[in-house]
């Protein structure tokens, strides 16, 4: 009896050594090319690693990239859970709610600009209520910001396009609140909704022909992937576009203004260490991140024919010139 517990304590250490060597499996999953994808999701990398997640030694990640189109997404969430990973993190809402037809075990966190509830990814903010949550970028004041950047950039104007990408989580919501904003601050919007990206360089086209000169670029998974050829078309047409994150204006756009990314997805990775640790999604809040960022690329305005106001520029976090 005496041996037999000595040998349990022996092999205690043993067994605490075993468990605390175990290497966490992370999936995750990108909109769109790895070129791309990988710069801008790196802050969620690194504040998994000031967190104590060290790859290679304590967790493993495998990226996965959704190439910028929907058909694939599927396929990619599916290819996802059958590696049976410990957590999914997802890039974006419309990544995480095919993650979520998929499995509804596997906990998935999600990062995304539209409103998690009414993408039906979580049942509340508070209480998830099932195996995903995550950080969430509320549009809030955004959108009404977006149209007074271009009020104080293009004082003279007069007509607005925007393009809504129908398939993104919340579009309906996203273009009830531009139509809103756009009629009490008296622009008149043309709204132009797509299913399928071949369509978006003819919107843009459209724009050009019906004389505008400038549009807005809501959220969405296939348009961010695609952005450098968004910004291409739209440059051909004499569009200024104004997008939601600094990666719109790297890639050429106009203006940007929205939530700081790299708050969000570091927010992003301090849930999946709870949830790593122990910490069920279902009762993990999802959280709110609340810093904004303002992006200005004085290259494309002049490119446009237009400047940039030392006002706009005084408060820009970023300015590409």
């Amino acid at each position: 009896m005496l041996l037999g517990a000595l040998g349990l304590a022996a092999a205690l250490p043993r067994l605490a050594l075993a468990q605390g060597a175990r290497q966490f499996q992370v999936i995750v999953l990108f909109a769109g090319e790895t070129e791309d994808e990988e710069p801008a999701t790196r802050s969620f990398f690194d504040q998994m690693r000031r967190l104590g997640w060290i790859e290679g030694r304590n967790i493993s990640y495998e990226r996965l990239f959704g190439k910028g189109m929907r058909a694939y997404v599927q396929g990619l969430a599916r290819s996802a859970v059958s590696r049976t990973p410990d957590l999914i993190f997802a890039a974006s809402a419309t990544i995480a709610r095919a993650v979520l037809e998929e499995t509804d075990s596997i906990p998935v966190v999600f990062t995304t600009g539209s409103d998690p509830v009414v993408g039906g990814l979580v049942v509340s903010l508070a209480r998830p209520g099932r195996n995903a949550t995550g950080a969430y970028q509320p549009p809030g004041d955004v959108v009404p910001r977006r149209f007074e950047l271009l009020r104080e950039v293009l004082p003279q104007l007069q007509r607005v396009g925007a393009v809504f990408d129908r398939r993104s989580s919340g579009f309906q919501q996203q273009k009830a609140l531009h139509e809103m904003v756009a009629k009490r601050m008296g622009f008149e919007l043309t709204a132009i909704e797509f299913t399928n990206y071949e369509v978006v360089p003819k919107v843009l086209a459209r724009f050009r022909k019906e004389h505008i000169t400038a549009a807005l670029i809501p959220g969405s998974l296939t348009l961010f992937a695609r952005r450098r050829d968004v910004v291409t078309a739209a440059v051909r047409n004499g569009v200024a576009l104004v997008a939601t994150r600094g990666e719109w204006v790297e890639a050429g756009a106009v203006l940007s203004y929205g939530v700081e990314i790299t708050e969000a997805l570091r927010l992003g990775a301090t849930i999946a260490d709870r949830i790593l640790k122990g910490a069920a999604a279902a009762e993990t809040p999802v959280e709110q991140a609340t810093k904004f960022e303002l992006s200005v690329n004085l290259r494309s305005a002049h490119a446009l024919g237009f400047d940039i106001p030392k006002s706009v520029l005084r408060r820009a976090d970023r300015v590409i010139s």
